[in-house]
């Protein structure tokens, strides 16, 4: 079987997987997003130059790659159609290795309006999400509500169907008191991407089979993070879909069988976004210190990320339940000049120490981290290219996260640049 590859976040999103996924995608035929949406937000840089990707997978960078956007992902056209412009105007038309899955859900002009209307009806109970209406998206999609890409075969049908369900969601929108949507202006306003989009939309699980026939070799991409899973994340203070192996499966349309290895990417500290639990948090100066070093705002909404200390309580959690083989350590580079490292290994609740994140979310909220703390190092490790130009304890600390979770770290990043990554 052909090499391929599974790339997933390990945490709570942002651990840097656009940069892991630009790296392996050199060696990829196929590239595979397989769901979230326009809520993702992933960063490369090449050259100096960064490039923020939400909805096209990160491998698009790569120009011998064909990149699908698998019907896992609620796609949302007039963000799709204002990132393939921000390539085209720096020299890349991505078009013609670009494919949309008909049965991919749409994101339509009803979803962030009764986003925000959901939100703002919560108060103090909000989830913290991105407003770009991805639940309400996945809620209509287990509804049986949604409209699908392949819809846009037959624009006039389709704008039918689009008035319809605006009409239907101004109720609900109504009902939590909010304004109802202009129908006439966002049926005009979403039409024209809707058109440009609808050449792309065709039966990506063909395609992804005839190339599986032929040993093509394919990188499956994750979006957020393990801990976001709707199923086994910190719900509700999750997404709206499954961010681990099993949204792999049922977003891309191939088996276990022909999925390969895990790859799971984890920042070298942990950050989050939005509201929910978040037990190794520094709420300090040494906080805010990470968060300057480490550029910690949100890609997608420009947030600040909440900042604290590696957790491999939910790290080791996230490997046992996607089979992880290897990792990538992101951001260690921002760990220079720390004196002392707390790393957190157990959570204990009522006298109790826990291996793995309670269910209950007020359970989670009182858990007490239990730290080991390891030295820091004052030699940067910014321009490491092999495993022995790291600063000692920064071998040292790699390799007690290898020990303590039983997955080796085979890629680590020392910079946000492309290059700047030690292969091990």
């Amino acid at each position: 079987m052909p090499r391929n590859r599974v790339v997933l976040g390990l945490q709570w999103g942002d651990e840097g997987k656009g940069k892991v996924i630009d790296l392996l995608a050199v060696d990829a035929d196929l590239v595979v997003r397989c769901q979230g949406g326009a809520n993702a937000g992933h960063t490369v840089v090449v050259g100096g130059k960064k490039t923020v990707l939400h909805l096209l997978p990160s491998g698009i960078l790569n120009e011998n790659a064909r990149c699908i956007i698998g019907h896992g992902v609620v796609l949302d056209p007039i963000a799709l159609c204002h990132e393939m412009d921000d390539l085209l105007a720096g020299g890349s038309d991505i078009a013609k290795r670009l494919v949309v899955s008909d049965r991919a859900h749409l994101v339509l002009p009803s979803h962030p309006h009764l986003d925000k209307a959901q939100e703002l009806a919560k108060g103090a109970a909000k989830v913290g999400t991105t407003l770009r209406g991805i639940g309400p998206c996945y809620t209509d999609k287990a509804a049986r509500s949604g409209l699908r890409a392949g819809e846009l075969i037959d624009l006039k049908a389709f704008e039918a169907k689009l008035r319809a369900h605006l009409k239907a969601s101004n109720v609900i929108a109504q009902a939590l008191g909010a304004e109802a949507l202009d129908i006439d202006a966002a049926v005009a306003a979403y039409l024209p991407s809707a058109r440009r989009i609808a050449p792309l939309v065709t039966d990506s699980i063909r395609i992804l089979h005839e190339a599986m026939a032929a040993q093509k070799s394919f990188l499956f991409e994750g979006a957020q993070g393990a801990q976001l899973d709707l199923d086994v994340g910190t719900y509700p203070f999750v997404t709206s879909s499954n961010t681990g192996i099993g949204g792999i499966l049922t977003g891309s349309g191939l088996s276990h069988k022909q999925l390969g290895s895990v790859i799971g990417v984890v920042k070298a500290y942990t950050t989050r976004v939005g509201s929910g639990p978040f037990t190794a948090e520094l709420t300090d100066a040494r906080g805010e210190a990470l968060r300057q070093r480490g550029r910690e705002f949100g890609s997608t909404t420009g947030r600040p990320r909440r900042c604290g200390w590696l957790d491999l309580v939910i790290v080791g959690y996230a490997c046992r339940l996607n089979g992880v083989d290897a990792i990538a350590l992101t951001k260690l580079d921002i760990l220079d000049g720390e004196k002392e490292l707390p790393v957190c290994i157990g959570y204990r609740l009522d006298g109790e120490v826990l291996e793995g994140p309670p269910a209950r979310i007020e359970d989670l909220a009182r858990v007490e981290p239990v730290y080991q703390t390891l030295p820091g190092w004052s030699t940067p490790s910014t321009g490491a290219r092999t495993f022995a130009d790291l600063p000692k304890e920064a071998q040292d600390y790699v390799r007690f996260i290898e020990k303590r979770l039983g997955v080796p770290v085979s890629w680590i990043g020392t910079g946000a640049g492309r290059d700047e990554i030690v292969v091990r």
